[in-house]
């Protein structure tokens, strides 16, 4: 079957933002109004169609990022065919627990809508998906909702995503009123003036600009028209000459200049009244790009090593990116992917270049939220998943087996909290252990170790919010009952000085006997760097056969820790001499041999705890703001900003993520249950000495 959309009229985007920022209700519209769903879903209502998983409707949040495909004509086009786009859509989350899910989609679309609450403008949530997209070069536009709530200032809005995101944000439209009076949008392009009518907004009727708006208006175009002619060099000849710019001459400029990202449009409305939503989709058709604007994707040759290129067409050999895994209770593990290159067919053969495994290609899903419709095949730009696959995670690669070719992964954070976890009952023991590595494998902040001394199951992720709805899915998808430990800090240790030691481990008993000889040099590295091995051994001293048993001796080593038991990072080990024995060496006894050296070394190099540090934004009413402020410096807390926002107080700070458990009960009684608080994770810093002795003590 040929495509039925030409690459040119495809667009794969997000929706990204802030908790509560109206991301999922602006999804929901989009769905109705496309006609994929006859009914709005409410997520207050739980009906949320993209928020399909029984948790999402119960918390009214979204966990997971949902897929949908469905189709647009812009409404200046009215209803003309010829001028359809097709639209995948990721409905991300926004609690800054399930971030993973963010960053994964951002690294395969190619375009975004920002959404930012209308009273508080950008949130600590809005930062982080905005710097990420800012990470994958993603071209975007700003969507400032809830212009209807009291409190609502577009300006306010407009001025907080300059100060604090971008200053190339650019309004292309203005409200026509504010909280109970918004009625319209004015389109600064066209000079028009617009409202929604009919029950859910669906007639877009032409109105004339209020008096009070006229100047404002024209002002504010002729702004917006300097700010695009500037982008595009006849346009600024036109411009400086006086001369009238036609309305699609300013469209293809803006369009240019969006997909360089040097003009953010920003545009306004509120989607709960139905106010603004269709002009958002005209945007995603005429300013965010189609995958053949982009630059071909880069990757490196599996064969060769060599930087390879691939363009996005449907001629070009296949290559996709796994950004996804969830599973289905219907018909088992689903594969999200994105094709960068070339076309999948059904029951082709197909490389995860990544593992080097091959892959036969099953049912080939075009996914609709929870709906789902089979195809016999999919092209260069689209987003789809694939039923069944055996081998794939989370940010393999996939290509043709004659063209290998490995995409850019995706790197993902590093839990902070650590959960202690066991099974209820003897059957529980052996469906918790399947759970918990189906859940591990659709989740890469989600962690799953054992501790060696209790024998206990350990498990990590980002959060307190993150845990608790993993262990509620192992309940209700597989059926596993357990009992949960509380919350702990996942601390980490390190190094601060270099030092060196020798490791020795001879044993001679009845028989062959053991003999393993290794010096290393340690030396701490920058934040964020990892573990680093080298291999400095010359002439034989130690032969090549006993090197990696030495290199896995020393990785055991980190897991175990120094000063409290947690794992080593940011640290170099080289290994530069030794000795061996030619009968008695072995690798086992390598392996022990470096656990001691590396063991001795960092006890000399000045090893130090280090503990994640929480970036916690606080709003509270202006009367609890010294009880609010007082209790922050009391958990080890710095105050960075404060602000002002109306008769509320915004507080951002940096807390030890020890100091913050329970901190949602405290705040709540605090302010009357007044306050509310968002907490993501910034950095590691080193402990303070009075509570580095408390964790080693196991009391923190």
């Amino acid at each position: 079957m040929p495509r039925k959309y030409p690459i040119e009229k495809v667009r794969d985007i997000g929706i990204i933002a802030h908790i509560d920022a109206g991301k999922t209700t602006v999804t929901e519209r989009v769905l109705f109004y496309t006609g994929l769903s006859y009914k709005i879903g409410e997520v207050h209502e739980g009906a949320a169609v993209m928020d399909w998983m029984e948790q999402e409707r119960e918390r009214g949040i979204t966990i997971t990022s949902a897929a949908t495909t469905t189709f647009w004509i812009p409404t200046y086009h009215s209803g003309d065919k010829e001028f359809e786009h097709q639209v995948n859509i990721i409905d991300t989350p926004g609690h800054i627990d399930f971030t993973v899910e963010v960053k994964r989609s951002l690294r395969v679309l190619d375009g975004a809508v920002v959404i930012f609450d209308g009273v508080a403008g950008v949130e600590p949530q809005s930062e982080t998906n905005w710097h990420y997209a800012d990470e994958y070069k993603v071209p975007r536009i700003c969507f400032i909702n809830k212009l209807d709530r009291t409190g609502a200032n577009f300006e306010k809005s407009l001025q907080s995503i300059k100060e604090r995101l971008t200053l190339k944000a650019l309004p292309i439209q203005l409200p026509i009123g504010l909280e109970a009076n918004f009625e319209g949008i004015i389109d600064l392009l066209q000079l028009k003036a617009f409202k929604f009518e009919g029950e859910h907004g669906e007639q877009i009727a032409e109105i004339p600009i209020p008096d009070n708006l006229k100047e404002e208006s024209e002002k504010r175009r002729h702004e917006m028209i300097e700010k695009i002619a500037e982008t595009d060099e006849n346009l600024t000849h036109k411009y400086l000459a006086g001369e009238e710019i036609a309305l699609n001459e300013l469209r293809a400029a803006l369009r240019s200049a969006t997909l360089k990202v040097e003009i953010v449009p920003v545009l306004c409305g509120s989607a709960l009244k139905n106010k603004g939503v269709q002009f958002i989709l005209d945007a995603v058709v005429d300013y965010l790009p189609a995958p053949a604007d982009l630059p071909p994707t880069k990757g490196t040759d599996s064969k060769t090593r060599e930087e390879v290129f691939r363009e996005p067409k449907d001629d070009a050999p296949f290559s996709a990116l796994a950004f996804k895994i969830a599973t289905d209770s219907y018909v088992g593990s689903l594969t999200y992917f994105r094709i960068y290159s070339g076309t999948l067919k059904r029951g082709s053969y197909i490389l995860n270049a990544t593992k080097s495994n091959k892959e036969r290609v099953g049912r080939i899903l075009r996914m609709h939220a929870n709906q789902r419709e089979e195809v016999e095949e999919m092209y260069a730009g689209e987003i789809g998943a694939l039923v069944g696959l055996k081998n794939t995670t989370t940010g393999d690669t996939l290509t043709e087996p004659e063209n290998p070719i490995i995409l850019e992964k995706i790197e993902f954070p590093e839990p902070v909290i650590d959960l202690k976890i066991s099974p209820k009952t003897k059957v529980d023991q052996e469906k918790m252990g399947v759970a918990l590595r189906r859940l591990a494998e659709e989740d890469p902040t989600f962690r799953v170790s054992g501790d060696p001394e209790t024998g206990e199951t350990i498990i990590s992720g980002m959060g307190e919010l993150h845990l608790e709805i993993l262990v509620e899915r192992m309940k209700r998808e597989f059926s596993v009952e357990a009992l949960v430990g509380q919350p702990r800090v996942s601390y980490r240790e390190t190094i601060t000085t270099p030092s060196q030691a020798e490791g020795k481990y001879i044993r001679q008993s009845g028989g062959r006997g053991q003999y393993g000889h290794v010096w290393l040099k340690v030396k701490p590295l920058e934040q964020g760097a990892g573990f680093v091995f080298v291999n400095s051994i010359r002439g034989g001293t130690i032969p090549h056969e006993f090197i990696p048993a030495t290199e896995k001796g020393v990785r055991e080593a980190l897991e175990k820790g120094i000063i409290a038991g947690y794992r080593v990072v940011d640290v170099e080990v080289e290994l530069y001499d030794g000795s061996f024995h030619e009968v008695d060496s072995s690798e086992a006894a390598f392996k022990i041999a470096a656990s001691i050296a590396f063991q001795e070394a960092a006890k000399l190099a000045k090893p130090i705890i280090l503990e994640p540090i929480m970036k916690v934004q606080v709003i509270t009413p202006v009367a609890f703001f010294g009880d609010v402020t007082g209790d922050i410096s009391s958990k080890r807390g710095q105050i960075e900003s404060m602000e002002d926002r109306g008769i509320i107080k915004v507080i951002e700070s940096r807390v030890p993520l020890s100091e913050m458990f329970g901190y949602a009960t405290g705040l709540r009684s605090m302010t009357q249950g007044r306050g509310s608080f968002t907490m993501e994770f910034l950095h590691y810093e080193p402990v303070p000495k009075s509570v580095e002795q408390l964790i080693v003590e196991g009391k923190k």
